[in-house]
């Protein structure tokens, strides 16, 4: 009887949900429900039956719709956006890179290193850097170009 009545089964429940797949699922649900369904007393109209079931089915299928809708309303939805994360074999290639740049910082001279860190990280001004140190402004920018040119030769490097 149920297969017989599959296809209206389907078209009632697609117009209940409003969705096709839904509909297909619940309509094999209906089908295992129905496997436990004792035929006794004698079930007079089984069609009646089977599409009040079908009914039954689609308005549980509603509700709990309705409550997961609730639960999960004041979550806004996430707009469909590529991941602005680059890609792991990125990452890899960035991590080696600065794997070989700090290598890089730590083979500078003393001095150069110094520079180098009160420049790029302290962000000080030359002058400033000129006065800590004892040095002139040439000499600051001697050793910052001593130190860039060491530590981009460094980062171009390959694994070889």
């Amino acid at each position: 009887m149920l297969i017989a009545e599959r296809p209206s089964l389907v078209r009632r429940l697609a117009r209940l949900l409003g969705s096709e797949p839904a509909a297909e699922d619940l309509t094999q649900n209906l089908y295992f429900k129905v496997q436990r369904v004792e035929d006794d007393p004698p079930i007079l109209n089984k069609r009646a039956f089977l599409h009040r079931l079908a009914t039954n089915l689609a308005m549980d299928w509603l509700r709990a719709e309705k409550r997961n809708y609730a639960l999960f309303d004041v979550i806004a939805p996430v707009p469909d956006v590529a991941c602005e994360a680059p890609l792991a074999d990125r990452q890899m290639l960035d991590r080696e890179q600065l794997e070989r740049l700090l290598a890089g910082v730590e083979e500078l001279t003393p001095r150069c290193r110094q520079v180098f860190l009160m420049r790029k990280f302290e962000e000080l001004p030359v002058n400033e850097i000129s006065r800590r140190l004892g040095i002139t402004r040439s000499m600051v920018a001697r050793h910052m170009d001593n130190a860039l040119r060491h530590l981009l030769a460094r980062i171009q490097e390959t694994d070889e």
